[in-house]
């Protein structure tokens, strides 16, 4: 099926409109399941005081992911859809440490330099004609370096390590924000001008971002955060 210069474009802005879209309610779903479970000790403290419980919902989490990536093409959009907002909810039992540590004014900042920051970067991805692939090749070096870093630091256990490692997390997650952007926006293109269903490529692209911007938002909140007395 071949589309006008116009059409073409009015669907590509729809795709994108669904992406971000289903990002923002999944955000949504792990903030305000992060924030209750904060406020009922029955809820948090088995997860504070069994790493058995906490290991599990991380490796549910990694399943998922990998059920959602891997999977995408056998799924029907439903299932696709469930098992995203389903992910969401459980980096909400996850997060809802970040509650439980940092007050609420670091919180509100925090989530507040992120989002003004993602939004920019992931304008910046959409409408720059520039060429990001370059972009993507160094953030992947970079974030294989954030990853040994990260595991190095748990024996070294140095809080100005942990500063830089910190700094380095939001760079790399702003970077990827704007390459991530464009590559979605050039899948979604060519899936439309194929005539296929994008459905399950916003889906795809909406973990994406979800990604970017709730480690975004870690990253930051570590390296500004202001800890509870």
């Amino acid at each position: 099926m071949e589309y006008s210069t116009q059409s073409l474009h009015e669907k590509l802005t729809s795709f994108m409109y669904r992406v971000y879209g289903l990002m923002g309610v999944a955000f949504s779903c792990t903030a305000l399941t992060a924030y209750y479970i904060a406020q009922h000790p029955t809820l948090y403290k088995p997860l504070m005081k069994s790493p058995g419980i906490f290991f599990v919902v991380l490796l549910v989490q990694f399943a998922l992911v990998i059920a959602i990536t891997l999977l995408m093409p056998k799924l029907n959009n439903a299932l696709a859809t469930l098992l995203f907002f389903v992910y969401a909810v459980s980096m909400g039992i996850t997060s809802s440490v970040v509650f439980l540590v940092y007050d609420m004014t670091s919180i509100y900042i925090a989530f507040l330099v992120s989002a003004g920051m993602f939004i920019a970067m992931a304008l910046y991805g959409y409408f720059t004609r520039a060429d990001l692939s370059s972009v993507g090749n160094m953030v992947l070096m970079l974030f294989v370096g954030l990853m040994i870093g990260l595991f190095v630091n748990l024996f070294l256990k140095s809080d100005r390590f942990d500063i830089f490692l910190s700094a380095l997390g939001v760079i790399i997650f702003t970077a990827l924000t704007a390459y991530d952007t464009q590559r979605i926006k050039y899948i979604g293109r060519l899936m439309l001008v194929e005539g296929q269903q994008a459905r399950k490529v916003a889906i795809f692209g909406a973990l994406t971002l979800y990604l970017d911007f709730i480690n975004l938002f870690l990253y930051m909140l570590n390296l500004t955060g202001r800890r509870k007395d």
